[in-house]
């Protein structure tokens, strides 16, 4: 790594690179919208969120740009981060989530408990047969790059993102869990989607009753409908200040707290705890939850959650930046502790299923509302039904919401084992 920091890259000025990734992330993004047979068939293959990564990973790694030299993921991540966390997270209704607890809110947190308990299992199954699967020191730690996959996979990329800042894991590690992260978690997704052909045959499986889906595809169109609306200026900058101000109060209270624990509870570092990252993330996504509960989940009618894509988007760029795609193919014992993980959540979603007869929707949404995020979430729910969509965000959101604390929980087992 010291080694390809101390080759120049062909363009240093960091007001290029940011013009250069807003051009790939339109570019990637226009593209993908259009009809074309060509790009229809690249994008069935290579989902829009692995080329954000890896075509800035690819430049890195050609000296094009350097990850390692410019400040853009320190401004995205300290910033941007935070934002669209709280842009997220504001959008939190616990009331329409309360009605979906028996089947769609059982099958999601059945979800997040596989993707939680199936990490620290999986690493441990893999390091019986490879033992140097929980080898490495610091930020070579592999329990460090998987703390930043149970991010993901509970939540979405924002709380990869947190969990990559908070542990640190190296850019080699960090290239290499992007890519089981990609393939394994989009190969369940083309399982869904399959399945979504085998509806009825699937819900016989699970001798559930398909009529409550049907019910709420009926609402959920009425309600769109009634409150979906053009947003005003206003409405963006009110986003921008409530997700800049707060990402603002979460710096400013950060600070403080994780003192106070570096000088009160020293033995609290091997937690992260006196990590200042770590509450700045911890807070924001706090304050989400809280603006949940005001009129400022409105803004969800005016695209709270798109301005936060944007930001994620961005985000999600800048990590890219920080990749060496050679060093994807260094640990393909990774892979492994990937599928075994992924297998575990899909097990235990199963069964659960199969014990509350819950119907193959909500197994897939929930499933994907978890390992996939918002994005992936919404595209299973409209292959249903678009009207559907809704009840994608609403899971994912909940993702969101939990992704980074369930996400360290995780890691910290993980830490243990190895």
């Amino acid at each position: 790594m010291e080694k390809a920091a101390a080759i120049q890259p062909l363009i240093t000025n960091d007001a290029v690179v940011f013009g250069l990734l807003m051009i790939i992330l339109a570019l990637i993004f226009y593209t993908s919208s259009l009809n074309h047979r060509f790009f229809k068939g690249l994008y069935a293959v290579l989902p829009t969120i692995l080329l954000c990564y890896f075509i800035p990973g690819l430049l890195n790694s050609f000296h094009i740009i350097s990850g390692s030299q410019s400040k853009l993921y320190d401004m995205s991540s300290n910033y941007l981060l935070p934002a669209c966390l709280i842009l997220f997270t504001l959008n939190l209704n616990f009331k329409e989530l309360w009605k979906l607890r028996k089947k769609a809110g059982v099958m999601f947190i059945t979800g997040s408990i596989g993707i939680l308990l199936g990490g620290p299992l999986a690493l441990w199954l893999v390091s019986l047969v490879y033992p140097q699967v929980t080898g490495g020191e610091g930020a070579d730690a592999t329990w460090r790059g998987l703390a930043a996959l149970a991010g993901s996979w509970i939540g979405g990329g924002a709380n990869e993102a947190a969990l990559y800042s908070i542990f640190k894991p190296s850019p080699e590690l960090f290239s290499a869990i992007i890519a089981v992260d990609v393939f394994v978690a989009y190969g369940w997704m083309a399982f869904l989607l399959y399945g979504v052909g085998k509806n009825e045959v699937l819900n016989r499986f699970f001798k559930a009753d398909n009529q409550v889906v049907e019910e709420l595809q009926q609402q959920l169109e009425a309600e769109q409908k009634a409150n979906a609306r053009i947003p005003e200026t206003k409405d963006l900058i009110v986003m921008m200040g409530l997700a800049f101000g707060a990402t603002g109060l979460a710096h400013f209270l950060a600070n403080p707290i994780a003192d106070w624990i570096a000088l009160h509870a020293p033995a609290l570092d091997k937690f992260s705890l006196t990590s200042s990252f770590f509450w700045v993330i911890l807070v924001a996504t706090f304050l989400g939850i809280l603006l949940s509960f005001t009129g400022a989940r409105r803004l969800e009618h005016a695209g709270a959650s798109r301005v936060g894509s944007v930001f994620l988007y961005v985000l999600v760029a800048t990590i890219g930046m920080q990749m060496n795609i050679f060093a994807i193919l260094g640990n393909p014992a990774l892979f492994l502790v990937g599928l075994i993980w992924l297998s575990f959540h899909i097990l235990l979603l199963v069964i659960v299923g199969k014990l509350i007869r819950a119907p193959y929707f909500f197994l897939a949404v929930g499933s994907m509302a978890n390992v996939g995020g918002v994005a992936s979430s919404t595209v299973v729910a409209a292959t249903f039904n678009p009207s559907l969509i809704s009840v994608g965000v609403v899971l994912a959101v909940l993702g969101y919401a939990i992704g980074t604390y369930g996400g360290y929980l995780c890691a910290i087992l993980m830490q243990w084992i190895s």
